[in-house]
């Protein structure tokens, strides 16, 4: 018989295209009998000025239509052989961009001729800008439904032509018998953006016919199938059309025994392959995976789909089975791939300096051998007060307990949101969940060489000396800030500290690598919850890498969102308490900071002791005038680095380093200005000790740019700067044996053994705390158990300007209880739940003691308490009257803290997958010899 060739000719505004393809076809040495074109809603006048006669004729379709269902068009205008006729009907099917060689019909129509088994085939696709290569030549699947091209992207030198027989080929140039077309009723309408013409294929192979590859014929194409009439598609939606595609052919070559089982697995299955896509840093492709599954499972199609299968299938699927790809093969060409992407990122990788060959390793043990001498007196303490510092809860349930929104037992107890440092501390307390309060101690003790682990890594990613690190990790180390918050116990603020050099890190990564993105995100929250004062530096900080990096913004933008979500319950109700600075103040124990001066800042000073040299300096006899001139003249070295860095070839960065350090400074002036946490009859100002870590860390990096680019005199002035930096900070260091720092180990026990006895049977026993202040007034608290603890600790109560009504009734108990009066107390012990009152020691001042001496003398000689005597924590008194349990929250309250940890656990563990490293292993090339009988040699691009 002899063939008649239909050509199907599908535009979808392709102006670009679709005349060079007209002339194309025109230039065949053996052309069509009839054209059809069908025009799919083109808005671009691409056929408007189209007109044929005779064999040639134009059909139109709205826009939005699949390539299938314009082909099906053109398929039922196309003029049908004579019934006397004895003709092979054929159609050929051709995209605009799909420009044919001029032999291309010829050659598919000769292949067809010696093979009348073959109902399918397909001309090797090329690149329409480089015909040279290859785009697309002949398809196959895995055994789970994947669809694998089976030549992509290489170049044409004949090294496919030996193999014919396929799975399937791609649509772009698709040469089908039209009796087979129609009895397998064209393409699938579930399949509308890919994969529809390997189905067709695999169908027609179920059917008992063949397909095969043409390698003599040849059509060029501009993009793939998702690509068609589309100016562009996102690789999300390429993700999600070939999930979708996949998902549905799974289901429509399912058995039916198992076709249930199949369908209920496809929503979970796109959960846990969503954290898989999170794991494997493809973050885009969760809504592609979700959405995919769901349209899948309640689209449609899958059963008139099915029912076209069952009618026409005529051999099972071990007759497609060796034309089949495994996942062996499949998963050899993704490591050979990403072998290759290592190897190019290798190559043009900057050499760096060696952590263990060039000194990083040894400024690491150095630091950690000095704080071991100088911290000496904190080595196996099981916990640490003073200060900021109070011992965690002894429980993790309790510590996470903690976090969120809920019920606080601080005080007479509220409900409301805890402070964002809270999760920080339970994080800790984990880690250390034999002790939490050991996680404390440890991160006091490993502070300074942590500081320098990071300020090494910061150093080396920005210099290109092997030595500068190592300068830049002991300035960092032996930062004033740093070194006074560990004494003082701002906990926070060290954690901070530890934190900005790896926040900078990733901030420089994140344009690259999802994992980087994710870490900054995760860093970011950490430092915010841990120093709150730092929001407008950090919030900065974002905007200008957003503004830097305007190209790579899908990977910054959603930088902040952990923090948002974290800090979201107590930024709202500090709003609706009309005290929005709130968010800015301190987690942890308000502790009175006297402010320093500006110029105590400008040197690196968080106290107005000059670095602990004030102390030091009385002790020497020496002057105290003498010392802004000296600290100043210690602190010149780097600040003269820094600004020396301006005149070398990296001025810029230099300058972006020197602009934060000013912004650090302001932090941390603005700071000494803004009194928000109440502290016994006052307020104390925000610690400015954070602002000056910043400010301090982006001296050390203008400082060691200005190392890396300075001549010969560089190592000495590095030397210089770090040693005078020691000596800055020596007396602050050495405080524990000084006597001037603020904390001190302790068992972890805050109020006596006696209360710690009871707590044990009643967790809820409250303790009426008062404390003589220095100035003659009472500090008043209510601790519950064993004791405030600092994870309970609330910025909230710290910054309330307004005392609740259980606080004015706790404030009235103790002014009547610790002066002589007719006032009885048995009411208010009750219902705020008192069994125990102690009168802690106060400070070394005549008001203070006469106010413990007459409390100690009003309470002793009231009959309604029992003396228990002097504890170490001061004198206690049992009341042995009737007391209520205190109230322990709602119901809602406990719903809002179950709801606010499911939502933290979400998005914090979502954040967490994308930040865990997946970099793939290098590994040696393997030959792997292709038999005659597989279907193809190399796989270069993988449909998801």
């Amino acid at each position: 018989m002899q063939p008649r060739v239909t050509a199907i000719l599908v535009c979808a505004n392709g102006a670009e295209f679709l005349d060079r393809t007209l002339d194309a076809l025109a230039a065949q040495t053996r052309p069509p009998e009839a054209l059809v074109v069908v025009d799919v809603g083109s808005t671009d006048g691409s056929t408007d000025e189209l007109s044929f006669g005779g064999s040639a004729q134009l059909a139109r379709i709205p826009a939005g239509r699949p390539f299938g269902e314009a082909v099906a068009q053109g398929e039922r205008v196309a003029p049908h052989a004579a019934p006397d006729e004895s003709v092979d009907e054929w159609l050929w099917l051709i995209g605009h961009d799909n420009a044919p060689a001029p032999t291309a019909l010829a050659e598919l129509l000769a292949a067809v001729e010696i093979a009348p088994s073959v109902a399918v085939a397909g001309p090797k696709v090329m690149v329409a800008q480089e015909p040279t290569r290859i785009r697309e030549f002949g398809e196959s699947m895995t055994r789970f439904g994947r669809s694998t091209v089976l030549v992509a992207d290489e170049l044409d030198q004949g090294q496919h032509d030996a193999h014919a027989d396929v799975l399937g080929v791609g649509v772009a140039g698709m040469l089908v018998r039209r009796s087979v077309w129609t009895v397998l009723g064209g393409f699938d309408p579930g399949l509308p953006h890919v994969d529809a013409a390997l189905d067709f294929c695999v169908r027609a192979r179920l059917a008992g016919h063949r397909v095969s590859v043409v390698p003599e014929a040849r059509v060029t194409s501009a993009g793939g199938p998702e690509d068609f009439g589309r100016r562009s598609v996102s690789e999300t939606r390429r993700l999600g059309f070939r999930r979708q595609a996949q998902l549905h052919r799974r289901l429509v070559y399912a058995p039916a025994a198992v076709l249930w089982l199949h369908w209920l697995s496809l929503v979970p299955l796109a959960i846990v392959r969503s954290v898989g896509r999170l794991v494997a840093k493809h973050p885009g492709a969760v809504g592609a995976e979700i959405g995919a599954a769901v349209a899948v499972a309640f689209g449609g199609g899958v059963g008139r789909a099915r029912r076209t299968l069952a009618r026409n299938r005529r051999v099972g699927w071990a007759a497609v089975e060796p034309l089949r790809v495994s996942l062996g093969r499949v998963r050899e060409h993704r490591v050979t791939a990403r072998d290759l992407e290592l190897a190019r990122v290798e190559d043009a990788a900057v050499p760096r300096a060696s952590f263990l060959g060039d000194g990083g390793l040894w400024t690491v043990l150095a630091a950690a051998v000095v704080t071991a001498v100088l911290l000496g007196p904190l080595l196996g303490a099981p916990a640490l007060t003073g200060g900021g510092l109070l011992p965690l809860s002894t429980t993790v349930g309790r510590l996470w307990q903690n976090v969120g929104y809920g019920w606080h037992t601080i005080g007479t107890g509220f409900t409301g949101p805890s402070d964002p440092f809270a999760a920080v501390l339970a994080v800790l307390g984990t880690l250390t969940f034999w002790s939490p309060s050991t996680s404390i101690v440890l991160v006091m003790l490993l502070a300074v060489p942590l500081s320098a682990l990071g300020g090494w890594f910061a150093s080396r990613r920005l210099t290109t000396r092997v030595w500068v690190p190592v300068v830049g990790a002991t300035l960092y180390a032996l930062s004033p800030s740093l070194v006074t918050a560990v004494m003082s116990g701002h906990v926070g603020a060290v954690i901070a500290h530890v934190l900005l050099p790896w926040l900078l890190l990733t901030l420089l990564g994140a344009h690259r690598s999802w994992a980087s993105s994710a870490g900054a995100a995760l860093l970011f929250a950490a430092v915010l919850a841990s120093a709150p004062s730092l929001i407008p530096v950090l919030v900065l900080t974002w905007l200008a890498s957003l503004a830097f990096g305007w190209r790579h913004l899908l990977r910054r933008i959603a930088i902040p969102l952990p923090a948002v979500v974290l800090f979201a319950p107590l930024v709202i109700t500090q709003l609706r308490a009309g005290t929005p600075l709130g968010v800015l103040a301190d987690p942890g124990v308000p502790d009175a900071t006297r402010a320093p001066s500006a110029l105590q800042l400008a040197i690196g000073s968080p106290l107005p002791d000059w670095n602990g040299w004030t102390t030091a300096s009385h002790a020497a006899g020496f002057a105290t005038t003498v010392l802004p001139i000296a600290l100043a003249v210690l602190a010149l070295p780097v600040g003269a680095t820094a600004i020396g860095a301006l005149l070398g070839r990296r001025w810029h960065l230099a300058a972006v380093a020197l602009g934060f350090a000013l912004v650090g400074y302001l932090t941390a002036f603005g700071a000494t200005h803004l009194a928000l946490s109440g502290v016994g009859s006052t307020t104390t100002i925000v610690w400015p000790g954070s602002g000056l870590s910043v400010s301090w860390f982006a001296l050390v990096v203008a400082a060691v740019v200005g190392l890396d680019t300075l001549p010969r005199l560089a190592p000495g002035l590095g030397l210089v700067a770090a040693v005078l930096t020691g000596v800055t900070v020596a007396p602050v260091f050495a405080g524990l044996y000084l006597g001037t720092a603020a904390i001190s180990p302790t068992t972890g026990r805050v109020i006596s053994a006696y209360v710690n006895a009871e707590a044990r049977t009643n967790p809820d026993v409250g303790t009426l705390v008062l404390t003589p202040q220095r100035d003659g007034t009472l500090g008043v608290s209510l601790e519950r158990g064993q004791g405030a603890t600092l994870d309970d600790q609330s910025t909230v109560q710290a910054t309330a300007h307004r005392l609740s009504p259980d606080d004015r009734r706790l404030t009235t108990l103790a002014a009547n209880l610790a002066s002589r009066s007719g006032f009885d107390p048995r009411e208010d012990l009750r219902r705020l739940g008192v069994r125990f009152v102690l009168l802690a020691d106060g400070p070394d001042s005549r008001a203070a003691e006469a106010l413990h001496d007459r409390a100690a003398g009003s309470i002793g000689q009231d009959a309604r308490f029992t003396s228990i005597g002097a504890t170490g924590t001061g004198v206690l008194w049992t009341y042995d009257g009737r007391v209520d349990r205190p109230a322990t929250g709602t119901a809602a309250a406990s719903a809002a803290h179950a709801l606010f940890l499911v939502v933290l656990g979400v998005v914090f563990g979502a954040t967490a997958l994308l930040a865990i490293p997946t970099g793939p292993r290098r590994r040696r090339a393997v030959s792997h010899v292709i038999e005659a009988d597989e279907p193809a040699t190399t796989f270069d691009e993988e449909r998801e």
